[in-house]
């Protein structure tokens, strides 16, 4: 396998799975707070239009607990093992990724390369040397009877990684407000947008207006803010972006 020396570019983003009837779920389950009704007639009286119209009433409420019953699992190539230790800070999901310790990389393993260093010839030599030196490295380890789980010590966050991750409708929410930001990290951004645009097409009215804090008002940075609400704004607004 030869080094990829890409960006983020290889970046591969998968719905494997959601939850069926999920949204339907989770309007009944708002519906059942609001209704000393039974189960079966609460079911029986939600069509698809007054379920759609519902759900983006109770978002829109911040009645959010009742998206818990609505889950969402994709599957992710092309990323770094920076991203994922990232990621792994959102504790409300599951997580399952290839392993260092099981699987071996080999000399010419694949990994990262941010676009600041891709853009610079020279940096990117030094880049592009610096995983070469340790590829072989890692493999002198590994030919020397160290076991890949001691070997790894010397891979860097720049190796590639595939991971599955599982989360509830209401913790997206909450990871879109964050992650899509501006001031995100550029590569966990471009993935969580990708993992937006799949949630808009399946669940338009929960995931409608989600995305970072300044699509639904002020900025919530503070004087953090990046300064580009503005256009922040207009691109997860505009539907072309989620096509």
């Amino acid at each position: 396998m030869e080094n990829s020396g890409g960006s983020a570019h290889g970046l591969n983003v998968k719905l494997i799975a959601k939850t069926a009837d999920g949204e339907l779920v989770s309007a009944l389950a708002a519906k059942l707070c609001y209704s000393d009704s039974d189960i079966g007639g609460l079911l029986e009286k939600i069509s698809s239009k007054e379920q759609s119209d519902f759900i983006q009433k109770i978002v829109s409420m911040g009645h959010h607990s009742v998206l818990e019953h609505l889950n969402f699992t994709f599957g992710v190539e092309g990323v770094s093992r920076a991203l994922t230790h990232q990621l792994v800070r959102h504790r409300i999901a599951s997580y399952s990724q290839k392993s260092q310790r099981y699987v071996k990389h080999g000399s010419q393993f694949e990994y990262i390369t941010p676009l600041t260093i891709a853009d610079n010839p020279e940096l990117l030599a030094q880049y592009e040397k610096a995983m070469q030196d340790i590829g072989k490295a890692y493999e002198v380890l590994l030919n020397a009877g160290i076991p890949a789980e001691d070997a790894r010590y010397v891979l860097p966050n720049a190796c590639e990684t595939k991971i599955i991750i599982t989360m509830n409708a209401r913790e997206l929410l909450h990871y879109f407000s964050i992650r899509c930001c501006e001031r995100a990290q550029w590569e966990i951004r471009e993935m969580s947008f990708q993992m937006l645009r799949i949630c808009r097409k399946e669940a338009p009215s929960v995931f409608g207006d989600a995305g970072p804090g300044c699509v639904r008002g002020k900025c919530p940075e503070g004087t953090f803010t990046c300064g580009k609400a503005k256009e922040i704004r207009e691109k997860f607004t505009d539907k072309k972006n989620f096509l």
